[in-house]
């Protein structure tokens, strides 16, 4: 029976492992017995407390209309005018799009012919003309060819090519149960399957018909209600309709998504035989920062991280100056010769002191913060728990690498004020340049890929749907970089900058 293995005693690296604790020991019994350092982070953190508090009470929506919320709770804007008759059980019906030609406002009572890419003319059957309702429409857009869209959410591509007189676009719907599948055709004969959706809740009668809607258009840095005209023909449906009366109207036009043209959400519709010309406004699609730009955000209740940022940046700068400027660097180095690690444990102290001071402070921010501006009339854009957890870790995170930042920034200089202010341009300052709405998006979105400002991204919890027309740019909340992407440029810089600092801290006297 052979003799287990006994792995030699390494003494030394025990003794290595027990120093480096002493040391991080050491490191934050300096840092509480600093009644500065200390009292700078419960500032901090107080700091996002505090601003979050005064957002939730600064604005006052109260009597506001509510907003109108789709099946899975997600906030929609819900828009268009609906030529309609009942179906009763199943059937389908089909219909040719000849024109769709739309209108932007070039000036007061000024409507020009414009290009609105998402103008959407076709077939829809809805549980009933609610807004948020379950539904699933087959349409031809004014630039992305035909489209199958349900539930707000989903959008699936068709054949492309923008619908004209002498290239109409057929489209049909066929119902059956809560199964919907779209078709669309060239030539009114060969048909193309473009999707199937399975929408619940549409009942056993459900409304079906032809729609119009023209969303907002981006122009420059913002965007402007549109108005759009389709022509329809060879309408024809089989299975259980009720008669051959139509009902047309503009739904939502009072909903706080709308963002339509004109203003009091004016449509119409005439009929020929079996033509029918329609036009309509808004849109049927997720809602977006610009249709509801008086919705509050979890980045908007953590406005107060931009004050901890300045609060923390002080303070890691100065726990590693004090030193230089009072001489205490040389007492710190001959107790621990290795002067990397003495760096190294003087992150790890702060950075986790700054973690947890700013993950308390974000803990009690948010649903403190969200409930007074629920409580005020402010619809707050739904977040999921598991994206309310990152959000509240990643600011802790944020805060954390930009104390870590300043500390090797503070060993680099060696000089309080300028770490604080090379700091404070590097993170600051890119952050107020993206909160100016004159920016033009691409260098917003530049500053925030390669500047430590990038961090901020974490925070966002607005979602970028293809199919919705919205600049979507770091003012409006959407960053061009992925959530702990962003948070990984700022934590680069920090590791940069503490490896700079590191190698000039050996080769320096002091």
């Amino acid at each position: 029976m052979t003799a287990p293995t006994v792995a030699p005693h390494r003494p030394g690296q025990r003794a290595g492992r027990d120093g480096f604790l002493q040391l991080l020991h050491a490191e934050w019994t300096k840092f509480r017995t600093v009644l500065g350092w200390v009292t700078g982070m419960v500032v901090a953190a107080l700091l996002v407390v505090l601003v979050a508090l005064l957002t939730g009470v600064s604005s006052d929506q109260k009597g506001s209309p509510a907003v109108p919320t789709g099946p899975g709770g997600e906030p929609v804007t819900d828009s268009f005018y609906f030529v309609h008759q009942p179906l009763a059980g199943n059937g389908s019906i089909t219909v040719s799009v000849s024109a769709l030609k739309s209108s932007i406002p070039k000036g007061p009572g000024d409507l020009r012919p414009g290009t609105v890419p998402w103008a959407k003319a076709g077939l829809i059957i809805k549980d009933g003309t609610r807004q948020g309702s379950p539904y699933a429409a087959i349409m031809a857009t004014g630039s992305h060819g035909v489209r199958m869209q349900d539930d707000y959410v989903n959008d699936t591509a068709g054949p492309p090519g923008p619908a004209s007189a002498e290239s109409p676009r057929w489209l049909r719907l066929d119902r059956s149960g809560d199964t919907i599948t779209g078709y669309a055709s060239t030539d009114g004969t060969n048909w193309a399957k473009v999707g199937t959706a399975q929408v619940s809740g549409l009942g056993s009668t459900a409304q079906v018909g032809l729609f119009v809607a023209s969303p907002q258009a981006v122009v420059g840095l913002g965007t402007t209600g549109s108005v759009s005209t389709a022509a329809f023909g060879d309408l024809r449906f089989q299975g259980g309709w009720t008669g051959d009366e139509w009902t047309g109207a503009q739904l939502g036009a009072h909903s706080p998504t709308f963002a339509g043209f004109p203003e009091n959400g004016s449509g119409s519709f005439t009929r020929s035989g079996g033509r029918f010309t329609v036009t309509g406004a808004g849109d049927i699609a997720p809602a977006v920062r610009y249709s509801l730009p008086a919705a509050g955000t979890l980045s908007g209740v953590l406005t107060g991280t931009f004050a901890a940022l300045i609060a923390v940046i002080v303070v890691g700068a100065l726990f590693i100056t004090t030193e230089y400027r009072k001489n205490l660097i040389y007492v710190t180095l001959a107790a621990s010769p290795r002067r990397g690690r003495v760096l190294l444990a003087k992150a790890i102290v702060l950075g986790a002191v700054t973690f947890v001071a700013g993950l308390a402070g974000a803990v009690l921010a948010v649903p403190l913060g969200e409930r007074l501006s629920r409580a005020h009339g402010v619809y707050m854009f739904p977040v999921t728990p598991s994206t309310e957890l990152r959000v509240a870790l990643g600011t802790a995170a944020l805060l954390a690498a930009a104390s870590i930042l300043a500390l090797s920034v503070g060993a680099i200089f060696r000089n309080s004020a300028g770490a604080v202010t090379t700091v404070i341009v590097a993170i600051v300052l890119p952050y107020l340049l993206i909160a100016n709405p004159f920016m033009p998006a691409s260098v917003a979105n530049w500053l925030t890929r390669v500047t430590p400002a990038a961090a901020f991204a974490v925070q966002q919890t607005l979602v970028r749907y293809p199919q919705v027309a919205n600049p979507y740019t770091p003012y409006n909340d959407y960053y061009p970089l992925a959530p702990w992407a962003g948070l990984a440029v700022l934590a680069g810089y920090a590791v940069a900058s503490l490896a700079v600092a590191a190698v000039l801290l050996n080769r320096r006297d002091a």
